[in-house]
């Protein structure tokens, strides 16, 4: 694999959403949790969700993802509409969307080569895993796909010896070596420091600069607001606006949901 090859996405089919939910409805029994959702992501697009907590951004990404079945509506990936009866997580991962949640998705004390492969290793031709193989992509995506070049870190390193940005890092650049075309990122910035926050959003940068696209579920505005192309705003589990970053800084964005929590 080469170093074009996890940089760029190879060309694909015409479309142009890689996802769009429309007229998504989900309740919990008598609770509706979301109403009425049309949104979508474009193709090569970083969209930020935004809300206060309990808006509804958890679930909506729970049925974007086949986590949660919608209790009515529609879900469309590449432009072409799912049966939401067969749609489930591994039908997403089929469909190349990958989620990232925070670092809980990695093993602690296992080095980052072994972590790139959980679940789909390499193996020779006697059915062995392929440790050399696995350990030389793995050094390919540290050092084209998220950059990691002459910080100290190697496929050996163990995932306990990282910091916060760090492992976001990795696994974000596994999310793109298994060529996921929408990568959705739950709060990736919580409780980092100030530098760890800004190696966060050059890997999200570098999502978007792959050809990719990126769901990016932030409280933090200013760190949302500086790498997304488009914010939506949901609130009681509607959609209530759609903002270009040029259009509403971060103090008229952080004003606006506030005023949105005094209405009845």
């Amino acid at each position: 694999m080469t170093e074009s090859n996890l940089a760029e996405r190879p060309p694909e089919a015409d479309y142009r959403h890689i996802v769009r939910l429309q007229g998504v409805q989900k309740f919990f029994g008598a609770v509706q949790a979301l109403r009425d959702i049309d949104f979508s992501v474009g193709r090569n697009e970083i969209v930020g969700l935004i809300g206060d907590n309990g808006a509804g951004k958890s679930t909506l990404i729970k049925v974007l993802t086949g986590v949660l079945s919608p209790s009515s509506g529609r879900i469309f990936v590449r432009d072409q509409e799912l049966d939401l009866t067969d749609y489930s997580v591994r039908m997403a991962h089929d469909l190349s969307i990958e989620t990232v949640y925070q670092d809980k998705s990695l093993a602690e004390k296992q080095p980052l080569w072994r972590n790139f492969f959980v679940g789909r290793q390499i193996t020779n031709r006697f059915g062995f895993i392929d440790i050399r193989r696995q350990k030389q992509i793995a050094d390919q995506i540290l050092k084209h796909a998220i950059g990691f070049r002459g910080v100290g870190i190697t496929v050996d390193s163990t995932v306990a010896n990282l910091s916060g940005g760090e492992r976001q890092g990795i696994a974000i650049g596994r999310a793109m070596h298994y060529k996921a075309d929408l990568i959705v990122l739950d709060e990736p910035t919580v409780a980092l420091a100030v530098a760890e926050v800004r190696k966060v959003l050059d890997f999200v940068r570098r999502i978007k600069a792959s050809g990719r696209a990126c769901i990016y579920i932030e409280h933090n505005l200013a760190h949302v607001h500086e790498v997304a192309d488009r914010l939506v705003v949901i609130d009681r589990g509607a959609i209530v606006a759609e903002v270009s970053p040029k259009d509403m800084s971060v103090t008229e964005l952080t004003e606006y949901l506030i005023d949105l929590q005094h209405e009845p």
